[in-house]
């Protein structure tokens, strides 16, 4: 290979990742989604997209999601695909509610992690050391745990006090508070329905508003994720296993104890999502309660491009589609069909720049369709506002694709010593 080779720059590969998205640039475009929400906002008269309570009840939705895509981050980035996700929120759940009942909350929260982990242990096992298929491994996780968890449920709550067969006694509540003040300023401010200073004071007062010390710690774990990964020499070597595991075993690294130490902390992040359910969502074990989160947090770790922060961003949205079922969904849900309708308009004048013109047409023919069903109607069906969390994952999975970069050996099989 020549000097002349080896200086040339690599062609981009399509979906391999383009250039990131600078702060300045990242905090410029939600400054405009903001405006355009708080236009729409005006336009519709649906108050209640940026209220408060809204933004708060997004943020609880989002914390199980969340620690669910840290889980998958922790295990991905070492080299493990971790669909096992939602069985281990499972086991969380089951575990948490059953020690919580019994023991009070924290100790559910301490038992959640365990039961995440333990979930987690026999998904190293398969992958790591028996080298089975990740996929297949993490779909029989799931179905094990839930089998698993029905079956332990007719022993502990079937005979308990308001408890049966599908679900826990009531567990004492963690509790919860707001910031002295300022979360009553901000909330009074967000009541004036002045354009964007009521929208910001509703998306900030959401996040010191009710808040569950549990909710504290969750969101805390984001960056303390980011400066072990990122930071450390632990961290260091646990993505080398993800990159490149041979490289990884030249330089001394055991790259199955990381392997391991990685799925098992991923599953103890997806029993405290499932913990955090039963614990302090509804302070309650319910079967079903999981309801996709694994998957979905999974799909929030996608769309973050396996990184924290945007790992973070993608739980809050599906967080906040999540919490229109529970407030004015069918209203809120139709203002927010024109949003998404104007932000297709940007897409369209985005793509004509790039000339891209055969995905513009198609966007603008989208477009046109969501202004003439809010054109067209009021509000929108209930099973619609349902099924928008799930409709929002699939579509920002595929109109992020092409712009995503997963570790170099994820989800391959690794022997030791492969490399000699």
């Amino acid at each position: 290979m020549t000097t002349a080779t080896i200086a040339k720059p690599q062609a981009k590969q399509p979906g391999r990742g383009g250039r990131r998205v600078s702060l300045p640039v990242l905090l410029l475009i939600i400054a405009g989604v903001l405006v355009l929400t708080s236009i729409v906002r005006l336009i519709t008269g649906a108050d209640g997209i940026t209220s408060t309570g809204q933004m708060s009840t997004a943020l609880r939705l989002a914390v199980p999601i969340g620690l669910a895509g840290l889980g998958g981050l922790w295990a991905e980035r070492a080299g493990v695909i971790n669909i096992g996700l939602e069985g281990m929120m499972i086991l969380g759940t089951w575990f948490g509610a059953w020690a919580g009942y019994q023991w009070g909350p924290w100790s559910g929260i301490v038992f959640g992690i365990v039961g995440g982990a333990l979930g987690a242990v026999l998904h190293a096992i398969a992958t790591v050391t028996f080298n089975v298929n990740h996929i297949v491994s993490g779909v029989a996780i799931n179905i094990l745990a839930l089998g698993t968890c029905r079956y332990l449920s007719k022993f502990t709550f079937e005979h308990a006090p308001q408890g049966s067969s599908k679900q826990s006694p009531p567990i004492e509540s963690l509790g919860s508070f707001s910031v002295p003040g300022l979360s009553d300023w901000l909330h009074t401010l967000n009541t004036k329905h002045w354009f964007l200073v009521s929208d910001v004071a509703g998306l900030l007062g959401g996040l010191i508003t009710d808040l569950s010390p549990l909710t504290v710690i969750a969101v805390a774990l984001v960056p303390l994720s980011w400066w072990v990964l990122w930071r450390t020499a632990f961290g260091l070597r646990l993505r080398s296993c993800g990159e490149n595991p041979v490289a990884a075993e030249s330089l001394g690294v055991n790259v199955y104890k990381y392997k391991y130490l990685a799925v098992i902390i991923s599953g103890g992040f997806a029993g405290l999502g499932g913990a955090f359910l039963s614990l302090v969502a509804s302070n309650v074990y319910l079967d079903g309660q999981t309801a996709g989160r694994g998957y979905i947090g999974l799909a929030a770790m996608i769309f973050g491009n396996w990184m924290p922060g945007g790992l973070a961003l993608g739980a809050g949205l599906f967080g906040y589609t999540d919490s229109l079922n529970l407030r004015g969904g069918t209203h809120n849900v139709h203002a927010l069909i024109l949003l998404l309708a104007i932000l297709l308009v940007f897409g369209v004048a985005y793509l004509v720049w790039k000339k891209k013109f055969v995905p513009a047409v198609v966007t603008a023919v989208i477009s046109a369709l969501m202004f003439a069903w809010y054109l067209g109607t009021n509000e929108v069906p209930k099973q619609v506002v349902t099924a928008t969390p799930y409709v929002v994952t699939l579509l920002v999975l595929s109109l992020s694709a092409q712009h995503l970069r997963m570790p170099k050996a994820n989800g391959q099989p690794y022997r030791k010593g492969q490399g000699k």
